[in-house]
């Protein structure tokens, strides 16, 4: 069948699965995904897998979008306020998951000290885009919201890092790979100064030309050319493409004083590209996938949620965070996606000899998180009662 034409029924599926989770009370990015799931290999295979990949693109554009306006938190008049405290609470949250993770595969699951060291480290991660669409779709805003974004947002950054490192430290351990301390220490960091270079200087171009444009249209033509620009150059260059949107956003938040007219624009172009990547990660999970998992699965799961969980609380308690804070932040990071799946792709070309067991678990982990993820932002929100902040926030600048 006709690729466009599939696109078409992609979208009015995702369009559908979107209205009744809404109506199930659940938020309208896990619509999106059982869509994509029905659609997928699991039940109607719409698509063949090589069409799958030939969309890969949409991924890679919706994640860039959604890193870039997470950029926007990092205004730095914010960030000294709340910028030593996100800290914190992004590596308790990130260490949490990474030791829960790590013990449990080592000493409950008698897995390699290899696999348990990378697939720890790829439990870091946090999937942003879910988190992000349910914020919006609520419309939510308050502290606990304030607190999610920029812990998102620096999670990335340190998940990377982290990842890098174990990986290194595999490939030492199994002999693939010889490699000084200096090196296993440098390559994450190029990675990542480098990603953030390269998004201050495309930053600094946006702002500028930003600045000399008045139309909406020609502003949002000229955003989504820097976002991609940032893709392509991180590719080219073995970079971030994640953390390079992200610091564009950040490096535009500060140096414009009206950045919020180009992230508004940003947001009315981004809907239907948010609808495709999810439905279309809906569509790349496979349920045979749970015959394969078993225990190891359903253990990794769990343990992630418990260092996530208990991680975030343990540093909201560190630096005297509210209770609200402490209760139902670690609730709101749990979403899994795009980072984990890309990981994972390069275990596959790094470490083969782990790569089946470590990508067959991960697909496990983003089709169970992908779903209950945003559910639980969503219920971690509610209950925190900042439903609706935005609404509140504008009508009191309003009297």
């Amino acid at each position: 069948m006709d690729l466009f034409f599939n696109l078409s029924v992609i979208i009015l599926v995702g369009i559908l699965g979107g209205r009744v989770a809404k109506r199930f009370a659940l938020p309208s990015v896990s619509g999106y995904i059982v869509a994509g799931l029905i659609l997928g290999p699991s039940f109607i295979h719409l698509v063949s897998s090589q069409e799958l990949e030939s969309l890969s693109f949409i991924t890679d554009i919706a994640l860039a979008a959604i890193a870039f306006t997470i950029g926007s938190e990092f205004l730095l008049s914010d960030m000294k306020k709340v910028g030593k405290r996100a800290l914190i609470l992004t590596l308790t949250e990130v260490f949490g998951a990474f030791i829960v993770v790590f013990v449990a595969m080592y000493l409950i699951f008698n897995q390699s000290f290899e696999f348990s060291l990378i697939i720890a480290s790829m439990s870091a991660a946090t999937a942003p885009a879910g988190i992000v669409m349910v914020i919006r779709e609520l419309r939510a805003n308050g502290p606990l919201v304030k607190t999610i974004l920029p812990v998102v947002a620096l999670d990335d950054a340190v998940g990377i890092m982290l990842f890098g490192v174990a990986l290194s430290l595999a490939k030492i351990t199994s002999g693939v790979a010889d490699f000084t301390v200096l090196q296993i220490i440098s390559a994450p960091l190029i990675e990542i100064f480098g990603s953030l270079l390269l998004g201050l200087i495309l930053g600094i171009g946006l702002t500028y030309l930003a600045k000399k444009v008045k139309g909406r249209d020609e502003l949002l033509k000229i955003s989504l050319a820097f976002i991609l620009a940032g893709i392509g150059a991180s590719n080219f260059f073995n970079l971030s493409p994640l953390l390079t949107s992200m610091m564009m956003g950040a490096t535009l938040v500060n140096l414009h004083q009206n950045s919020k007219r180009v992230f508004g624009t940003l947001n009315e172009f981004t809907p239907p590209i948010n609808l495709l990547f999810f439905t279309l990660a809906g569509m790349s999970l496979d349920l045979k996938v749970l015959s394969s998992v078993s225990l190891l699965g359903v253990g990794y799961i769990f343990a992630r949620a418990l260092g996530k969980i208990m991680g975030a609380g343990i540093g909201a308690r560190l630096i005297g965070d509210n209770e609200i804070i402490q209760k139902y932040l670690g609730l709101s990071l749990l979403t899994q996606g795009g980072i984990s799946i890309g990981l994972s792709s390069i275990v596959r070309s790094e470490l083969p000899q782990f790569s089946d067991s470590i990508v067959t678990v991960i697909l496990f982990s983003v089709l169970i998180f992908e779903i209950i993820g945003p559910v639980l932002a969503k219920i971690a929100i509610t209950k925190a009662g900042e439903v609706d902040g935005m609404l509140k926030k504008e009508a009191k600048i309003t009297t």
